[in-house]
């Protein structure tokens, strides 16, 4: 059964840890220094927050899916949908290990689509979301850019 994702970034990471402990009446199932998330089956969700340097509010929305069959089913609808799909395959990313593709919607909205596979010790350096999402910048895992050189 797919599960519907959606990653906020947050300014104050307990602050949002303590709000929406309060609004799912749970812990969050995973808790780092820089991310959180729950995976709820009430309303069947995987609600991720994190303080990456994005900027505030919602970074992406998301399909996650449990098995293969599932998520060649998900890329067909990637690809129904239109749009520019990009398939970025095995990676790194919020502590854990997927394989996801990515797309955006009419109003501008990332979406990704990911297998998890596994852990990662950690959040992931971006390089995957980076090399896949050159035109997107808006996905969680890619480093804040940095600052133009004054010339």
């Amino acid at each position: 059964m797919k599960r519907m994702h959606v990653h906020v970034a947050v300014d104050d990471l307990p602050r949002a840890i303590g709000f929406y402990s309060a609004l799912f009446a749970a812990e969050p199932s995973v808790a780092k220094t820089d991310y959180a998330k729950w995976m709820l089956d009430d309303p069947r969700v995987n609600f991720a927050i994190s303080t990456r340097g994005r900027a505030i509010g919602l970074d992406h929305l998301g399909i996650q899916v449990e098995d293969k069959t599932e998520l060649n089913e998900i890329y067909a609808r990637l690809h129904k949908a239109g749009g520019s799909v990009v398939e970025q395959g095995q990676t790194s990313c919020c502590y854990a290990k997927s394989e996801k593709s990515w797309i955006d919607d009419p109003a501008g909205i990332s979406w990704e689509t990911f297998l998890t596979t596994g852990e990662s010790t950690d959040y992931g350096d971006g390089s995957g979301e980076r090399v896949a999402r050159v035109a997107h910048t808006e996905a969680c895992c890619a480093p804040q850019a940095a600052p133009a050189l004054a010339g």
